[in-house]
């Protein structure tokens, strides 16, 4: 599935992601994960719904859906590179994703984000109404203490 709206490409296709590019900036740039190795970037990807954005060819942004695509989808790694933020494009990400074929009729859909909320608000994202409920293990900078460079 894809879309191309004023010079921008909107893909589910695995075979367009360019990898380094994806772990260059999360391992760079994110605040979520840090310094993460090559190789969890890439089994990451392989086992998750995932979306990309292209201007020219060169990635632009991303984002990757952990689900079953039966019950459940938990929204991660969403950025848009620096120089292209201010254009609209995550509004239009979140709309190309929503309702893709795959993303239908789940019963939970999940994020966590720290200073997103009004993006994810326009589709539907809101508080958990019963937070007492989730529980989760939580490592916080996992990637730091690693043996592994960073390109």
């Amino acid at each position: 599935m894809q879309i191309t709206e004023s010079d921008f490409l909107f893909s589910d296709q695995k075979e367009l992601l360019q990898i380094d590019a994806i772990h260059s900036y999360l391992s760079k740039e994110s605040y979520w994960a840090k310094n993460i190795p090559l190789d969890i970037v890439k089994r990451s990807i392989d086992n998750s719904l995932c979306f990309g954005i292209y201007k020219k060819g060169e990635q632009i942004g991303f984002a990757r859906w952990v689900t079953d695509k039966a019950t459940f989808g938990w929204l991660c790694d969403v950025y848009i590179s620096t120089a292209y933020r201010g254009l609209g494009l995550s509004k239009k990400l979140m709309a190309f994703m929503i309702f893709h074929p795959d993303l239908q009729g789940l019963r939970r859909y999940q994020l966590a984000t720290l200073d997103a909320h009004r993006l994810y608000e326009q589709y539907g994202f809101k508080a958990l109404e019963n937070p007492d409920r989730q529980m989760g293990i939580v490592l916080p900078n996992p990637y730091q203490n690693t043996d592994t460079e960073v390109d």
